[in-house]
């Protein structure tokens, strides 16, 4: 089985192949979608800070940073995350986080886990239900399987705002599950993946409205 595993650490992309070499890239390895990236420290860290283009009203677009040079069908992915609110963040904004992955060349099609991380602490109980979140685009969104399968595809797990969040995402066939801050046990899993599995393509840095969102130590192991 080949294994490729490509790592985000101090701003820098790290490609190590199993070989044992290594290739460090720069901030061009990002192409922003619908967004905005920039560097910047954080919290100690020093990340990359992924906007949403505010001209895009719909939620759960394709507004990310894709990492360049990325073809992914199984494996794994794993980021920290720290998400603040805009100041002019709207009332329902949630500090909106995550990945996506599998996506096509025309950022039509894709896969996605992100989190919530003001609802990880709320007083209503509905609302930390609906701290993690799974969506498919552009069929898929979290409305439609809300309503189609409510709780399915949304979870509750302790976050923050404004606090690094380790992310683990293990993506095999139709499988994805997300793992938080080392927990052994996932967060979410979902069985039915929108896409398939023999689904395959790129890998982003996603944000929703409201947040400013940063990524740091990003590290994908290919296992196709």
């Amino acid at each position: 089985m080949k294994v490729i595993i490509f790592v985000l650490l101090n701003c820098l992309f790290v490609v190590c192949v199993a070989s044992g070499q290594s290739i460090k890239l720069d901030l061009n390895r990002l192409e922003p979608i619908q967004a905005s990236v920039s560097i910047q420290t954080v919290a100690g860290k020093q990340a990359f800070r992924v906007l949403k283009d505010t001209l895009v009203r719909k939620v759960d677009e394709p507004t990310f940073a894709k990492v360049k040079g990325v073809d992914f069908k199984n494996g794994t992915i794993e980021v920290k995350v720290l998400s603040r609110l805009l100041n002019d963040a709207p009332d329902y904004a949630r500090g909106f986080i995550g990945v996506a992955f599998r996506i096509d060349g025309q950022n039509s099609k894709y896969e996605s886990i992100y989190i919530r991380p003001t609802n990880g602490r709320a007083d209503d109980q509905v609302r930390r239900n609906h701290s993690i979140q799974y969506y498919s685009y552009p069929e898929y969104k979290f409305d439609v399987l809300r309503k189609q399968a409510p709780e399915k595809y949304e979870s509750y797990a302790d976050m923050e705002l404004n606090k690094w969040i380790s992310l683990r995402v293990e993506v095999k066939g139709s499988n994805a599950k997300l793992f938080i801050d080392n927990n052994p046990q996932p967060s979410l899993v979902v069985n039915d993946l929108k896409l398939g599995s023999d689904t395959s393509g790129g890998i982003a840095l996603w944000v929703e409205v409201g947040t400013e969102g940063f990524f740091s130590d990003l590290k994908i192991s290919k296992q196709d």
